[in-house]
């Protein structure tokens, strides 16, 4: 019956006569059908900033077409997305509206704490064994530790003789190089308040003689259930002078952090194959691993244990919370026998454009996190009005996606302008769209009691899950069970708690979960001890 529908008023008509209220609001949807001139457009989606937020999102988002929120003009529920890069309150976790996001997630800070996350690891390492785990250096968390740290020293110093053992100290809280010595001589050692010592990696991979590490940035889009995206293109960060265990001092040798390194006297220079700078892309980097004839789809597949590793550490302590999502930037350091190492994983990890290299990686970054979590420029059905046949063909497509929604068995259960869910890539028509205010607000409650409609008539009927397959096996962890497909659902709607994630977004990859498994083990609750189990089964392939 509802497959001859045209239209959204019609498609709505036919919903709310099932319901008890539907004759009320009939006449409420009719009221602002007619409150609409021809040819009006739905306001633009609303971001939210403070002096925390990043040049970058701010530019990219406008770019898109959004607007920005201004607390004198709209109403204080009138956003989309809030972007900063502080934590928010609780309180705000607990008011969010299903149509809004926020860019953290309550809890994450337990896994970008050096100490922390220290400790969330040694946890897993004893109950899961170290060999899954030994991606990480030996570490001991001061002052509590300090006692083992110092019999661990002169064990090794008594089996080395002479030989020197290297050790690194990082403050647990700070960041951007601050506050770190490496040392040999434990008399060198000096901290206050909360500090790691690990194990010093005197063995890395050296480009042209130089030390990098790897910025891996991964979006974790939802803990309940649990789902992690890798982005695949990075930055690959160097020291800017040549690596000498010689002399220890020498933070431009050692640290690869990059607010240090672009004030050294080499910054500008031409490197031995670093070039210019220091930073390359991720992709120029494994490309330069390819002409050495090194397998980097097997370190990728290395990296993505280790991520989902990592996140498992922290993910059961995570309190729920609804319309949250967390860039992490995870720093993996590679040794010369093709080992990633766990550095620390940053919250908010930096979004400032220092060179070309941070605005082509950065950039894009950002309008890929916006593909993966919203649907750019449609939001709602409209009128016909002065747009790009483009413009037009797309709010065709907004149509016949509400009408296979009324046939389709479960329709998504939570209303709202946002959709985590994969889109095409970002259309010249999204950008020359000619915004016309109007109740936005209205909308949004139309959609909500809507879908709670469609949901409860759709409740009778179990919907059918087809086989699920990545177009990009490169890429991902090459699995040998398939998901199901996400099922699908109108412009502008959450999908639903129970629904499997889209594989891909813009250059997001989806690595966890990766089969039927390991999406059982995280849609009720989190199996920990099953996910760990399936990724022995592909580590050990």
């Amino acid at each position: 019956m509802m497959n001859g529908l045209q239209t959204l008023g019609d498609v709505t008509a036919e919903i709310f006569r099932l319901s008890p209220e539907g004759n009320t609001v009939q006449k409420r949807q009719r009221l602002r059908m007619e409150d609409e001139a021809p040819g009006a457009a739905l306001k633009p989606l609303v971001f939210r900033v403070d002096e925390s937020t990043p040049g970058v999102v701010q530019s990219v988002l406008l770019e898109r077409g959004w607007d920005k929120f201004d607390e004198q003009c709209q109403d204080v529920e009138d956003w989309n997305l809030y972007w900063r890069s502080s934590s928010f309150r609780m309180a705000e976790y607990v008011n969010i509206k299903p149509w809004q996001r926020l860019n953290h997630h309550p809890g994450t800070t337990s896994l970008t704490r050096k100490d922390c996350l220290a400790k969330h690891l040694a946890h897993m390492r004893r109950l899961y064994g170290e060999s899954i785990y030994e991606f990480t250096p030996l570490t001991f968390i001061m002052p509590s530790d300090y006692t083992k740290f110092v019999a661990k020293y002169f064990k090794e110093k008594q089996d080395l003789g002479t030989k020197p053992s290297y050790w690194i100290c990082k403050p647990a809280k700070l960041s951007q190089g601050r506050g770190i010595i490496i040392f040999s001589d434990i008399r060198d050692l000096m901290f206050k308040d909360a500090y790691v010592v690990q194990k010093y990696i005197c063995n890395p991979l050296l480009v042209g003689r130089y030390k990098c590490d790897l910025r891996i940035y991964v979006c974790v889009t939802g803990f309940k259930p649990l789902t992690i995206y890798m982005y695949q293109e990075g930055l690959v960060r160097f020291a800017t002078e040549k690596f000498d265990l010689s002399n220890l001092e020498d933070y431009y040798s050692h640290l690869t952090n990059s607010s240090i390194n672009k004030l050294g006297a080499s910054y500008e220079k031409i490197k031995e194959v670093v070039g210019q700078g220091c930073k390359w892309t991720l992709s120029r980097f494994f490309s330069y691993l390819r002409n050495w004839d090194v397998d980097d789809l097997l370190l990728r597949r290395k990296i993505n244990h280790m991520v989902i590793l990592t996140v498992l550490a922290m993910a059961p302590s995570v309190p729920v919370a609804n319309n949250c999502f967390e860039l992490f930037g995870f720093d993996i350091l590679i040794d010369d026998n093709l080992k990633p190492w766990l550095l620390e994983v940053n919250y908010s990890p930096a979004l400032s454009l220092e060179c070309s290299t941070d605005v082509s990686v950065k950039r894009s970054l950002v309008h890929d996190i916006i593909e993966l979590l919203y649907l750019n420029g449609l939001r709602s059905e409209e009128k016909k009005c002065g747009r790009t046949s483009q413009g037009n063909a797309m709010v065709s497509q907004a149509r016949r996606s509400q009408q296979k929604l009324c046939a389709a068995p479960a329709p998504p259960s939570y209303a709202s302008l946002i959709q985590f869910a994969t889109c095409s890539k970002r259309s010249p028509a999204a950008q020359h769209m000619c915004p016309k205010h109007t109740r936005t607000s209205q909308l949004r409650e139309m959609l909500c009691r809507q879908n709670k409609l469609l949901t409860r008539e759709a409740a009778k009927s179990k919907p059918r899950l087809k086989a699920w397959h990545s177009p990009r096996k490169m890429l991902s962890l090459c699995a040998s069970q398939s998901l199901p497909r996400k099922t699908k659902g109108p412009t502008g709607i959450l999908p639903e708690a129970g629904n499997t994630p889209n594989n891909h977004a813009g250059n997001f990859v989806l690595i966890f979960p990766f089969n039927k498994a390991t999406f059982s083990a995280s849609r009720n609750g989190l199996n920990v001890k099953r996910i760990i189990q399936e990724l022995q089964k592909l580590m050990n392939k």
